[in-house]
């Protein structure tokens, strides 16, 4: 006789169900685990049979073989461990074989019985509603999983807990879903002084989701406006809430008892590998790229970080998923994220300062930003110099926008674009419009036609910087609320785009 639970292995944000099939026959006792687990999942039955022996539940004096299916499969993690103790409790006649076959758990046991929270309920309980199962989990991991309604999420404290549950003496209710309520954001744009121009480019990036590159001296506030930018981002929809936080679920992110509708804003040092960016390890673990899915990633010192890990992020910004191959998994991650970059204009940072003349203008310019090459900078939608503050400009009031209301621009061109795409497109923002509706969406009067023709031959536009400049210049109409691209919502577009780089 052979008793049966579920559980999932994970494969990136997919989650693959695996059946526990638990067998006890005759012969010397033992208790063997196979299917292909690794060394946590091998260590689960010395976890299961003090949990069990904690319960005062003997194990039987017999051979007992777990088996997990499709025995070639990857079985990573320490969340077998529920899984395997429900198979158990079933072939000894504990809990009802009903019970654990209607079932998805993984949860770690504690020796003592607990239960410990693990790293992708949420991407189990997508898959759970997927089979018509529910799910059972530890408790702290539940009101994450709960996000998804279409399955009954239970979690547990302890697999006593589980055992009284299911034989009926004391029902655990259905958990809820829980949601992360982010601390208030004092980081406002009025705090910057001066710099309107970057803080119009901000605007124009946060509406249509485009990238922008900064370059400026050090001190003129770069990384200020950067740190402003979640300030003015609309929050996540629920659509994009689930996605975003599958992945975070998947690198152990979750771990407040929910989700969180605030875009994950992403700054990883200039020093970090490219695993660490794109992905990888051993287990194919997420990069920076896709915990900043649906928001942003900031890299200041863009120059400084190595050339290969530059290089690697020109596909995920056109494609918005990267793959991360490896020699036993092949695993595909979303990363639709906005990239904010940030530079000097060369290695001391003063090449335009007169009071502070270098030395080797302009190849001192000329070999920092050469670090980054000519295709990486053409994904780049919004180009901007960022000039110094005179200390004297400082003590003047300052009367620009707050935070609150460019947020409330932006809100508002974001719900045109959703207007225009509908809830059902996997298109989201102006900066996904590609072929055919790039062109019906961005249609150009004569006049503006005229003006982007002759700016694409004089200065050498190639066919993706083109487009680019229809998608900014449609963003620029959205703030304005025009219907149509004007002549000036397109001669702003090309402003942005040949600052910066030509001239350096």
């Amino acid at each position: 006789m052979v008793a049966r639970a579920y559980t999932v292995a994970f494969e990136g944000v997919e989650a693959h169900q695996v059946e526990v099939q638990c067998a006890l026959t005759p012969g010397l006792p033992a208790f063997s685990i196979v299917g292909l687990p690794d060394k946590a999942v091998s260590e689960a039955r010395d976890r299961v049979r003090s949990a069990l022996a904690a319960m005062a539940i003997a194990l039987p004096s017999k051979r007992i073989t777990i088996n997990l299916s499709p025995a070639d499969l990857p079985k990573e993690g320490s969340h077998f461990d529920l899984p395997i103790a429900m198979a158990l409790l079933a072939a000894i006649g504990i809990i009802p074989e009903d019970a654990s076959e209607s079932t998805v758990s993984l949860g770690e046991l504690s020796l003592d019985g607990s239960l410990v929270g693990v790293t992708g309920a949420l991407p189990a309980a997508m898959s759970a509603a997927e089979e018509d199962r529910s799910l059972l989990c530890p408790r702290v991991s539940s009101p994450e999983a709960a996000w998804v309604t279409a399955t009954q999420v239970i979690g547990a404290a302890t697999l006593a807990d589980v055992v009284r549950h299911y034989t009926g003496q004391s029902p655990l209710p259905p958990s809820k879903p829980g949601e992360v309520l982010s601390p208030p954001n004092h980081k406002d744009l009025r705090d910057v002084k001066g710099q309107e121009r970057a803080k119009r480019a901000l605007e124009i990036a946060a509406a249509g989701r485009h990238h922008l590159f900064m370059v400026g001296p050090p001190g003129s506030g770069k990384s200020m406006l950067a740190a402003r930018l979640p300030s003015i981002l609309p929050p996540l929809t629920p659509t994009e809430a689930l996605e975003t936080s599958m992945i975070h679920s998947i690198a152990g992110l979750l771990d407040q008892g929910g989700i969180s509708r605030t875009r994950p804003f992403r700054e990883p040092h200039h020093t970090a590998s490219m695993a660490a960016i794109v992905g990888g390890g051993r287990r194919a673990s997420p990069g920076e790229i896709s915990l900043a899915h649906n928001g942003v990633l900031f890299m200041d010192e863009l120059p400084e970080f190595a050339r290969p890990v530059l290089e690697t992020l020109r596909q995920p910004i056109e494609t918005g998923q990267v793959m991360i191959a490896r020699a036993n998994a092949h695993v595909t991650y979303p990363c639709k994220f906005m990239l904010v970059a940030a530079a000097n204009p060369c290695r001391c940072g003063h090449m335009f300062d007169p009071a502070q003349a270098c030395a080797r203008v302009p190849d001192c310019g000329n070999d920092y930003l050469g670090r980054l090459s000519g295709p990486l900078l053409d994904r780049l939608d919004l180009r901007i110099e960022v000039p110094p503050v005179a200390y004297q400009d400082l003590a003047l009031p300052n009367d620009c926008d707050s935070s609150a209301q460019v947020a409330a621009r932006v809100a508002t061109a974001r719900l045109r674009q959703t207007e225009r795409f509908g809830t059902d497109s996997a298109l989201r923002a102006n900066a996904d419009m590609q072929g055919r509706m790039l062109e019906d969406i961005c249609e150009l009067d004569e006049d503006s036609r005229a003006l982007l023709t002759q700016v694409a031959t004089r200065f050498g536009l190639s066919a993706r910087g083109y487009h680019r400049v229809l998608r900014v210049a449609r963003t620029i109409a959205d703030l304005s609320d025009s219907a149509e691209i004007r002549r000036p919502h397109l001669a702003e577009a090309i402003s942005f785009r040949l600052s910066t780089t030509e001239e350096i």
